[in-house]
C-alpha cells in the first residue's frame, strides 16, 4: 500500500475551447471534473497501474464532497481524508484545441485551524506503519505550519517507510533538511531552493541539503536525476503538446513504483518519463491511457549526465 498526501486537494475542472482569446465570450466544448491536488493525482495513477494506494489530506464543504464521491469511483483508492470547516478549492484548466496550450487558474485552499492539524497529524501517525511508502506533494493550505512536510517525513522515516517530497517554496526548503528519500521538484523550485538555474549543480546542491536523491523535472526536455548511484539525463520520445495538469504527478507515481519494483534508477526514469509524456497527451487533467504509455517507454532515452 502507498499513501499520497495532499494537504491541499481540490476538484479539477478541465474546459476545452476551439481558441482561447483574452476579452471575448467562449463557447465550451466539453467539461470534465476530477479529484485533484497533486498526491491525488498521483494516486490514480498509481491505481490505474494496478497499486492499492491511500490517500489523506484535508477536505471541506460542498467541493470536497464531490472530491469524495469522485473517488469512490476508482479502482484500488482508500479514502482517509480527513475533514475540515472550510472548503476544498478548485482548479480551472482552459485548454486551446488550435494551439494545444492549458491555462491554469488556482482558487486558494480552506484556512485549516491548529485542532485540525492536529486530527491529521494523528490521523498520518496512525496511517504510515502500514504502508510501504509516502508522497508528499503540492502547496500548504493557509494554518498549516510552514514546517509541516519536514515533521511528516521524520514521522515516515522513523517508521522505516521511504518518502518522496514534491513542494516549492519555503515548505520545500525545511522538507529537504529532514532528508525525504526522493526530492521531485521543478526547475523553478530547484532554482529557489539552491539558487543555481544550472540543473545539474542545482540537483547536487538539493543532495547536499539533505535530500538522498533528486529528480529535477525539466519540462518537455524530460527529467535529470542525481543519485547515490549516479546521474542521468531521460527525455521523451518527442516534444508533448497538451494537458500539462498531472504530468508531475505522473512523474512522481512513477518514481514510487520504480522505488518499489526496485528498479536501477535509468527504469525508474523511463517509467516516469513515458507517464508524464502519456499524461500530456491525454485531454483530461491527470488521466492517461495505458496502451499509450506502454508504446512510450520504448522510446524513452536515458543517458549519463
Amino acid at each position: 500500500m502507498i499513501l499520497t498526501v495532499t494537504l491541499n486537494t481540490a476538484l479539477d475542472i478541465t474546459y476545452r475551447v476551439r481558441s482561447l482569446r483574452p476579452h471575448t465570450s467562449h463557447r465550451v466544448g466539453e467539461v470534465t471534473e476530477r479529484p485533484g491536488g497533486k498526491g491525488l493525482n498521483v494516486a490514480r495513477v498509481l491505481a490505474a497501474l494496478g497499486h492499492e494506494v491511500t490517500v489523506t489530506g484535508f477536505t471541506g464543504g460542498d467541493t470536497g464532497r464531490t472530491v469524495q464521491d469522485r473517488l469512490t469511483a476508482v479502482p484500488g483508492l482508500v479514502d482517509a481524508l480527513v475533514p475540515v470547516s472550510g472548503p476544498t478549492r478548485r482548479t480551472i484548466a482552459i485548454m486551446d484545441e488550435r494551439s494545444g496550450d492549458t491555462t491554469q487558474l488556482n482558487e486558494p485552499g480552506p484556512t485549516v485551524t491548529p485542532a485540525e492539524w492536529s486530527a491529521f497529524q494523528e490521523a498520518y501517525e496512525d496511517l504510515v506503519p502500514s504502508v510501504s511508502a509516502v508522497a508528499l506533494c503540492g502547496s500548504l493550505p493557509p494554518g498549516v505550519p510552514v514546517g509541516a512536510y519536514a515533521g511528516l517525513i521524520r514521522t515516515a522515516k522513523a517508521a522505516g517507510v521511504p518518502v518522496l517530497l514534491d513542494t516549492s517554496g519555503e515548505a520545500l526548503r525545511r522538507g529537504v533538511a529532514a532528508r525525504p528519500d526522493i526530492l521531485k521538484p521543478n526547475t523553478d523550485e530547484l532554482a529557489e531552493l539552491t539558487g543555481s538555474h544550472e540543473p545539474l549543480r542545482a540537483t547536487q546542491d538539493a543532495r547536499r541539503r539533505g535530500a538522498l536523491a533528486v529528480v529535477a523535472s525539466l519540462g518537455k526536455e524530460g527529467l535529470l536525476a542525481t543519485t547515490p548511484e549516479g546521474r542521468w539525463r531521460a527525455t521523451p520520445p518527442s516534444s508533448e503538446y497538451g494537458n500539462p495538469t498531472g504530468a508531475g504527478d505522473a512523474v512522481v507515481a512513477g518514481l514510487l513504483t520504480g522505488l518499489l519494483d526496485q528498479l536501477p534508477w535509468p527504469d525508474r526514469l523511463t517509467r516516469a518519463v513515458a507517464l508524464a509524456a502519456a499524461t500530456v497527451r491525454s485531454p483530461t487533467a491527470g488521466d492517461f491511457d495505458r496502451m499509450d504509455y506502454e508504446k512510450l517507454l520504448a522510446g524513452v532515452s536515458v543517458t549519463a549526465a
